[in-house]
């Protein structure tokens, strides 16, 4: 039930201590003082404040005379406060949700209304490059768990008055924040009302995992199709270069990633290196990337078919028939494979980093080596699974790897129990799994393929030079 703060100062704090419950919490400070001979409190909590000028304010407080004090509690927020932005609370809800964001909040006998001075810090870690989004050559700073270093890092890169940060917040109890970062000149006004809209219908407890807690709210009934529709990204140069193209960028508090909106196919196959290196070395890697994508769909699925008819294979690609002896079908050692390399992963994540190069040796002499040996696998099973798994590791979608994934899995399964129509089945399932995806504004997913738009496909398969692709 949300309460109105009174001018009574022995009122306000008996409300403050009622919400609050500073006795049992250790880390909510109360600091009771006097200014100009009146009643005054601090409520801060321990940690999310800058020390010094906590000191610094409230040695101005102690010159200031009764003769000297403001009638009024916007008239001392303008006048006495020397440091940080302040804000008149009334409102208990309001005043709640500013204190546990860190704001420091301030109830002096005789107002009516709470001063907020805004002076919080956040524990935070060093900005430094992300592990999955690595570049040869440009920018090696990151986003990190503080969102007002995330803007920082945005802002820097476009100093432009367009460039608009609004703020909301969605969890009812974690009351986290969020910003819609986007160029007002450049945003589809109707799409970005859309995104405003969901984010204001979001009624959820609280965005435990973030940005995927974010993505589940913001699409809430599209879970079966596994292809993604956001795309993540921990790099400022990438979420700069998307707000520029005319994308909805947004953070979240306590997360280091991004989302960009709306998402595409092609956009979710591009790489900052694609930009950071000469347009002929950024097409080459944007279509060898595309080609490798394809070919990790469609190899072991293709490769299954013909064994299964080995007379349509030209006496050139006759090697790629199995000679040594099958124990076990070559169907099952693909799925065992499949899972296997999963495991690997997680393996690999659980492991300290000390332990992980003898771990990989140790996978490596047994799956490679005393695997095949045991007749549990076949060398050319292991062959094809082995580029499989690099490939997955050929783009930056952790999510599109495994939509790729969950397809392959689908076209092995349909072409072993179904042959050549099972294994066209699965084809048309997959592109109908990309054909019949939406991205959140409406537009198709493998646009500018479907629908087509020429100019546009071919500056997202060729990497042109970056100053024919300025905006007016």
């Amino acid at each position: 039930m949300t309460t109105q703060l009174t001018s009574d100062f022995t009122q306000n704090q008996q409300l403050m201590d009622q919400i609050f419950h500073p006795q049992l919490s250790y880390d909510l400070m109360v600091r009771s003082f006097t200014i100009a001979e009146r009643p005054a409190c601090f409520y801060l909590i321990d940690g999310l404040h800058k020390d010094d000028i906590l000191e610094k304010i409230m040695d101005s407080f102690f010159t200031i005379t009764p003769a000297d004090m403001p009638s009024t509690a916007q008239a001392f927020s303008r006048l006495m406060i020397p440091y940080g932005e302040t804000d008149l609370i009334k409102d208990s809800d309001e005043l709640t949700t500013s204190l546990l964001s860190g704001v420091p909040i301030l109830i002096i006998d005789g107002y009516a209304q709470a001063i907020a001075i805004d002076f919080r810090t956040y524990p935070a870690r060093s900005i430094e490059e992300p592990s999955k989004e690595k570049v040869l050559r440009g920018s090696k700073d990151g986003f990190v768990e503080t969102i007002v270093f995330n803007t920082a890092l945005i802002r820097r890169r476009i100093r432009s008055p367009q460039l608009v940060m609004e703020i909301t917040s969605a969890g009812k109890s974690s009351h986290t924040d969020i910003v819609l970062s986007y160029m007002r000149n450049r945003t589809d006004p109707q799409f970005l009302e859309n995104i405003r809209k969901r984010l204001a219908e979001i009624s959820v407890d609280a965005l435990t995992m973030n940005c995927e807690s974010l993505a589940e709210a913001l699409c809430p009934h599209h879970w079966i199709n596994p292809f993604p529709k956001y795309k993540y990204t921990e790099r400022p140069d990438t979420a700069a270069a998307a707000i520029l193209e005319g994308s909805i960028v947004l953070l979240v508090d306590n997360s280091p990633s991004a989302i960009i909106l709306p998402t595409t196919l092609f956009e979710l196959t591009e790489e900052a290196n694609d930009y950071y290196l000469p347009p002929v070395t950024g097409t080459y890697l944007r279509l060898s990337r595309l080609a490798v994508n394809i070919t990790a769909l469609i190899l072991t699925p293709t490769w299954l078919l013909f064994l299964r008819y080995p007379q349509w294979l030209p006496d050139a690609l006759s090697f790629v028939i199995v000679k040594d002896e099958i124990h076990i079908p070559v169907l099952l050692q693909l799925l065992i494979l499949e899972f296997a390399i999963d495991g690997m992963k997680l393996a690999a994540m659980n492991t300290p980093e000390m332990l992980s190069t003898p771990l990989s040796v140790i996978a490596g002499i047994v799956l490679g080596d005393f695997a095949s040996k045991s007749g549990w696998f076949n060398p050319e099973t292991m062959l094809y699974m082995a580029f499989v798994a690099i490939a997955n590791y050929a783009q930056a979608s952790y999510e599109l790897g495994y939509a790729l994934k969950f397809m392959r899995i689908i076209l092995l399964i349909s072409t072993g129990a179904f042959g050549i129509y099972g294994y066209l089945g699965g084809i048309l399932l997959c592109a109908a799994a990309v054909a019949g995806n939406k991205t959140l504004s409406g537009t198709g997913y493998l646009y500018p393929l479907i629908p087509f738009h020429g100019k546009e496909l071919l500056r997202r398969l060729f990497r042109v030079s970056l100053t024919n692709t300025e905006h007016q």
